[in-house]
């Protein structure tokens, strides 16, 4: 192993860094049900396995890379939640999450000072009490500020972050999980999956059943042979209105006359004997019964093989915004044009008939590409698919915010500020917001925003424990096992606080609050087990706005509890 870590670690930290990440993923991968360490918590702790065996030390400017490219890929994520639960809509689920993390920082801060735990135990336990990654790196970040320490001081302080994130986090995402999935609903007397039932009934919620979801095809094209009276000597535009009348969506997107596929319009007469492709919903084709209406099924592979379009629209013709989707759907350009999926504020919209088109929403138009087109422009602008990162946007978002972030405020000889990292956060917050907004701009695929925030964060934590392992022993027998108790405690109190307010004073129906309270301790392994308890997707509806929120403020809390501790 010394000739390993002489040769190899010692001059190629860089090789450390990937083999512990590697191994960090693996350790991740552990999991009992819905319940698992995560790939980074994984990290830290084959990080601090590695730094302690090796006794490498990786240079803090590769750390500082990371941390500030996943703080501006978390800000960018969340931004749009974040912005729209300040609306009204919103408010309820934001308060919870306030009141949530305001209790954890106050009750992690009164357990320091009773303890006597400095700013670096008291961070951990902070960050791994209420399951917050980013409050190491911030954190880390604001112990180097603190005047009056010794270089020596600041590194010791900064290696027991991680330490006491690393003896608590595992307990408290355990505890959270539980507590949110099976306690706090039993307590409250409530089936969680009855009621999540229930409520998805009254949402008409789609179903969340993916064994039923991926065979059922909302909208379907047949091709049927002109045969009975009902069609001929009859306009396609006759028909469709009739149909459209009696409360049905059924268009005629192609005709085949004579062996060869016709130009037709919307004037075109329908004769005996043409075959004709058919697009409709599926429960009006079956309620129309086109076998006796229309004629015989065929199998016409040139008829129905036309190119079609799923096309992701960006609704800002004032026209139509504030127009209900069912008022949308009557308009002239949408005939044979569906609206597949709506996208409100960057996260996918349980959208029904009567939900109204807001500026920047995004619908997924789907239908023949002749007819999309027309729809669209009348709609919006599309925003083309595309895997390529706006770098420029990117780039510029985290230069701008580290420039936000660097003038500080000096109190109790602790300068505050929100540093480069914060800057960088509330910048993507900014930026999320505005690709929110007008999705046309600064695209970052999903894929990169991945990288930037799972692969930032876990390369992150990688380089903390590394950097912490050597000194992690004497820091637990420092810090006692106590802290795993209090660490427990910390955890718990603020979701009963929360679950408390959510239920009495907001009258929150209960699977939703499991989700609020999940997103407000940004505990993902929580919301999969009570989506899994539910045996529903439903609760993830109260999860979005809370999470985002819920990461900000825990993120800040990481300087926060460093100056209170200072």
């Amino acid at each position: 192993m010394d000739w390993i870590t002489d040769h190899v670690f010692k001059p190629y930290p860089e090789l450390l860094i990937f083999l512990t990440i590697s191994l960090g993923f693996l350790v991740g991968k552990i999991r009992y049900k819905a319940i698992g360490l995560g790939a980074v918590t994984g990290c830290l702790i084959a990080g601090l396995f590695t730094g302690w065996v090796t006794e490498v030390s990786v240079n803090g400017t590769v750390k500082s890379v990371f941390f500030i490219m996943f703080l501006f890929a978390l800000g960018y994520k969340v931004g749009p939640q974040f912005f729209r639960g300040l609306k009204k809509d919103g408010l309820p689920q934001v308060t919870v999450a306030v009141v949530v993390c305001v209790t954890g920082l106050l009750v992690c801060w009164g357990f320091d000072v009773m303890l006597g735990y400095g700013p670096g135990l008291g961070a951990g336990l902070l960050g791994g009490a209420l399951t917050q990654s980013a409050v190491i790196g911030v954190a880390q970040d604001a112990i180097a500020n603190i005047q009056g320490l010794t270089p020596e001081q600041i590194t010791a302080e900064q290696n027991l972050v991680p330490v006491g994130y690393a003896v608590t986090y595992p307990l408290g995402t355990i505890l959270c999980a539980i507590l949110l999935a099976n306690i706090a609903p039993r307590l409250l007397k409530s089936n969680l999956a009855e009621d999540s039932r229930q409520l998805a009934v009254e949402l008409d919620a789609p179903e969340s059943n993916p064994d039923l979801a991926e065979g059922y095809y909302e909208v379907v094209l047949r091709a049927f042979t002109v045969a009975g009276n009902g069609l001929v000597g009859r306009t396609i535009d006759d028909i469709e209105a009739q149909q459209k009348e009696q409360g049905r969506r059924i268009y005629i997107t192609r005709v085949r006359r004579d062996g060869e596929i016709i130009d037709h319009t919307q004037q075109t007469v329908i004769q005996q004997g043409d075959a004709i492709a058919v697009s409709a919903l599926r429960h009006d084709l079956v309620d129309f019964d086109p076998a006796r209406q229309i004629g015989p099924e065929t199998d016409d592979a040139g008829l129905l093989s036309y190119q079609t379009e799923h096309l992701h629209v960006v609704a800002s013709n004032k026209e139509h915004l504030g127009k209900t989707v069912a008022q949308l759907r009557r308009e002239p350009f949408m005939v044979g044009v569906y609206v597949d999926k709506v996208y409100r504020a960057g996260a996918e919209f349980p959208y029904r008939l009567s939900t109204e088109l807001e500026r920047g929403d995004t619908l997924v138009l789907t239908g023949p590409k002749r007819l999309v087109d027309p729809a669209t422009a009348a709609i919006g602008k599309s925003v083309p698919t595309s895997f390529a990162t706006d770098m420029v946007w990117v780039g510029l978002g985290i230069f701008l915010g580290g420039c936000i972030g660097i003038p500080a405020l000096t109190a109790g000889g602790v300068p505050i500020s929100l540093s480069t990292s914060g800057g960088a956060l509330i910048m993507g917050l900014i930026f999320g917001w505005i690709r929110g907004r007008y999705p046309t701009y600064g695209n970052v695929p999903p894929g990169a925003q991945w990288f930037m925030d799972t692969f930032g964060l876990c390369a992150f934590v990688a380089i903390v424990g590394i950097n912490a392992g050597p000194s992690f022993s004497s820091g637990l027998s420092q810090a006692g096992w106590g802290l795993l108790v209090w660490g427990a405690v910390a955890t718990v109190i603020p979701l009963i606080v929360g679950i408390l307010v959510g239920h009495f004073v907001f009258k929150i129906r209960v699977p939703i609050l499991m989700g609020v309270v999940a997103g407000a301790q940004t505990t993902t392994a929580a919301i999969g087990a009570i989506n899994e308890e539910a045996k529903s997707q439903i609760p993830t509806l109260g999860y979005t706005i809370p999470y985002a929120a819920g990461n900000v403020l825990l993120t800040i809390w990481g300087a926060i509890i460093v100056a209170l501790l200072g």
